[in-house]
């Protein structure tokens, strides 16, 4: 990790420097893409079965893209009991949250002689992509599929990459459990064009959610507008923010397990002790050596590349570098951390004290793991029920209702020079006696 220090100005420049330069997208990625989903668009399955032999050494025919949902129910029996167990209490957990979360039917109010209100109604059908690769990830099916099923939506379809071994177990377990309705065996970007415009086998959807590679956030990017997206998630990120007060290992251990994820992952330190970040970076090396070769690499990779140890005078200002990278994960590992959070302002979720740690987060503590990435948390949300739902607004006016407001709607209507509109509103007020 790279130290860094100086003026508070000094350091926010350092930060957007890196944010930006993260945020960069290589053309030849967002061509390559293109080609793929331009190829999904026109050939349909034809395309999957190409680009599933190319990219992922899986040779498929139409008949193996599904996977019935009687796949699924084995996989769930065929997985060690203690694992089972793990999957159903997340679930139980991230159920709980989600579901008391689902917003309260709104009903038409009156006022001023009008009903005006709204309704809330699920999407029919969404589209959840699970990445493969790297690692195996159950928790991702559950966090994407149960508030999706606690909004109500009635088809849950699940996308994931092949391999030659058959999709995990664990991934299939977590879709009974999580009311996943299809599943298919495709992954990349090609997966996203088969979700958005539809193939022979696979329907299209209304809305994309979940994460995926650089290939994957491209194709959720040009298919925006043709369906809804969650978000365009990139490398996860943390920013741990601490006074010395808890353990340095803690922290170690917290930056080492944000680095495993991926080599572009940013870690980032940030602490009023100069001593304190020393101390943790002699624990990242300590711990580091504990695993093993591919963690390893992911890590130290990560670390050397864009993990930042940063200096600052005291914790007000280490949270003002906060705010500023808006992180997707902030652990306010200080004391009275609630007292410091009343002054983030972005951050995708936030973890107060020692015991609250990033990993809880992601599997067993109940909100949503799916979190805004790259400064987005700016102006984006965690993945939540309401992601799921649209809204409706209804308005309903008595005649009295109407012709106490028609006549502003005129004048602004001929002010605009739209004149049908105008007369729209005219032979209605005409019909109440109010011409």
């Amino acid at each position: 990790m790279k130290t860094v220090q100086g003026s508070l100005e000094n350091i926010l420049k350092r930060v957007q420097k890196i944010r930006e330069a993260r945020h960069e997208i290589t053309g030849d990625v967002e061509e390559r893409v293109a080609r793929i989903l331009d190829q999904v668009r026109r050939r349909g399955d034809r395309a999957l079965i190409d680009y599933s032999r190319r990219f992922d050494g899986v040779l498929l025919r139409h008949s193996d893209f599904a996977i019935p949902a009687t796949k699924l129910k084995e996989a769930w029996g065929r997985l060690d009991r203690r694992d089972r167990k793990a999957i159903e209490v997340a679930a139980q957990r991230i159920g709980r949250f989600h579901q008391d979360s689902v917003p309260k039917k709104r009903e038409l109010q009156n006022r001023d002689r009008f009903r005006l209100g709204s309704i809330r109604t699920p999407m029919e059908r969404v589209g959840v992509y699970i990445p493969g690769g790297k690692a195996v990830y159950p928790s991702t099916v559950l966090m994407n599929g149960i508030p999706a099923k606690a909004a109500g939506v009635p088809e849950i379809v699940m996308v994931t990459p092949p391999s030659a071994g058959g999709v995990s177990p664990s991934i299939l377990g977590a879709a009974w459990i999580a009311g996943v309705t299809e599943v298919y065996q495709v992954g990349g970007a090609q997966a996203i064009g088969a979700l958005a415009f539809g193939t022979e086998t696979i329907r299209a959807v209304d809305k994309i959610v979940g994460p995926g590679n650089r290939y994957v956030a491209e194709a959720k990017r040009q298919v925006f507008g043709r369906v809804s997206i969650d978000m365009i998630a990139g490398p996860t990120e943390v920013v741990v923010v601490s006074d010395g007060s808890v353990s340095a290992s803690f922290v170690a251990a917290d930056l080492l397990a944000q680095a495993e994820h991926d080599e572009m992952a940013w870690p980032v330190l940030i602490s009023t002790s100069k001593q304190f970040l020393n101390l943790v970076l002699k624990e990242i090396q300590k711990q580091v050596v504990q695993y093993g070769g591919k963690v390893r690499r992911l890590a130290q990779r990560s670390l050397n590349d864009y993990g930042l140890a940063i200096q600052v005078r005291d914790i007000s200002e280490a949270i003002e570098v906060a705010n500023a990278m808006a992180p997707e994960h902030l652990e306010l590992m200080v004391k009275q951390p609630r007292r410091w959070a009343r002054q983030v302002r972005h951050a995708g979720a936030i973890f107060l004290g020692a015991y609250s740690p990033v990993s809880l987060g992601d599997y067993v503590a109940g909100p949503n793991h799916v979190l805004p990435t790259g400064g987005t948390a700016r102006f984006s949300s965690p993945l939540r029920v309401e992601d799921f739902m649209k809204e409706s607004s209804v308005i309903e006016a008595t005649p009295r209702g109407f012709r106490a407001v028609a006549p502003y709607g005129i004048r602004l209507a001929r002010m605009e020079g739209l004149y049908a509109h105008a007369r729209a509103l005219e032979i209605r007020l005409k019909g109440t006696n109010g011409l």
